[in-house]
């Protein structure tokens, strides 16, 4: 039986995704995150290469992090979600800052954000032991730490009269990167990943599966 809270909170957070689903069904030309042209952004070879990577490590050690909700199964749908989203997420958030977006994709890509890092955990935790995880409120700050970066990193482009920057910079994001792009960006990128190993690490020694 859930309690009063988690009840009205997963009615107001469905209704959002519902809201937000609808948006994107009324318009879906508005919306980049649904084109061909951010499959072609999201699907360059080296963000595919860093995302397996990323995605087999965070797997592989979800079971010993010592965090009971964490197993192979969320471990690797929110790795998914991340991927898909987060680059979109970060990119649409900077822009409706700067105005240049509406304030409906805003609400679509903090839907999305929170449905990645937090929501999708809670309804699956709900569902595999049926209760709402006492973890919810902390798993968003700890998912953030990931997925902003990684938001970032998948971004990250490198052009000729700009040198390094983020995609979402540009015009014409979401477009396909230049295809020696990694080459160039690569120390940047190492940045990324390296503080998202950094994250991971301290998790495991606060659970004390680490001897340091």
């Amino acid at each position: 039986m859930l309690e009063p809270f988690f009840i009205g909170y997963m009615a107001i957070w469905m209704s959002a995704c519902l809201v937000a689903i609808g948006i994107c069904i009324r318009n879906p030309g508005a919306f980049s995150l649904l084109q061909p042209e951010y499959r072609r952004f999201l699907l360059a070879p080296w963000k595919i290469a860093t995302f397996a990577m990323a995605t087999a490590g965070l797997t592989i050690i979800a079971p010993y992090s010592g965090d009971p909700t964490w197993d192979y199964v969320d471990a690797l749908f929110m790795s998914i979600l991340t991927f898909c989203g987060a680059p979109w997420v970060v990119g649409v958030i900077y822009l409706c800052a700067r105005r240049r977006r509406p304030l409906t994709h805003l609400f679509v890509a903090l839907c999305l954000g929170l449905f990645s890092v937090s929501w999708s955990y809670d309804f699956y935790i709900l569902m595999r032991d049926g209760f709402y995880p006492a973890t919810w409120f902390a798993n968003i700050f700890a998912s953030l730490s990931l997925y902003i970066p990684a938001g970032l990193l998948w971004n990250l482009d490198w052009r000729p009269n700009r040198g390094v920057t983020f995609s979402f910079l540009e015009n014409d994001w979401p477009s396909a990167p230049n295809t020696t792009a990694f080459a160039k960006v690569f120390g940047y990128a190492l940045l990324f990943m390296l503080t998202a190993t950094a994250g991971i690490l301290h998790l495991l020694h606060l659970n004390r599966i680490l001897p340091w």
